[in-house]
């Protein structure tokens, strides 16, 4: 009898919009007047996906294995952090089916970079793009997305051995 180990994992992460910082989100960067402040580049999208595939695999979080109190992690590319997250998993025998994602941004439009997003996350994952789903939403205004005082992004993922 065939068994499979088929785990779900879910990951979330916010940063704060500020003057002086670049939008990097999936990989890509965004001409904007606000950046996303963080340690990294502060790519909420690749975050949430890489707290969504260690989830997963029950290995922790993104700040477990890359903290923010370590030089070696400032200003990296979080496509970087992605492609470690997707070698742990490949060493405890784990693949990626797929990843849906949702970005949560006021502004700007995300809606031209999407395409670009997906492949840049399929590409770290070493998935076929048709793998990886991304959406972007506004929040009509409301809480700290809507008035412009951050961007969000959700991520699900499921893996299997």
């Amino acid at each position: 009898m065939n068994t499979f180990d088929i785990r779900v994992g879910h990951g979330y992460d916010v940063h704060k919009l500020v003057t002086g910082r670049r939008l990097v989100l999936g990989g890509v960067e965004i001409e904007h007047n606000t950046g996303l402040l963080g340690h990294s580049d502060a790519d909420v999208l690749i975050h949430a996906v890489c707290d969504a595939l260690l989830g997963a695999a029950g290995l922790g979080d993104i700040g477990k294995h890359f903290p923010d109190t370590s030089e070696k992690f400032r200003g990296i590319n979080s496509r970087l952090l992605l492609c470690e997250v997707v070698a742990l998993l490949k060493g405890c025998g784990y693949s990626i089916s797929n990843i849906d994602a949702t970005l949560v941004a006021q502004k700007p439009k995300l809606a031209p970079f999407i395409e670009k997003m997906c492949q840049n996350i399929a590409s770290d994952c070493q998935i076929e793009p048709e793998r990886i789903n991304i959406k972007a939403t506004t929040e009509e205004g409301l809480g700290f997305t809507g008035n412009l005082e951050g961007i969000s992004a959700y991520a699900v993922c499921l893996i299997i051995k």
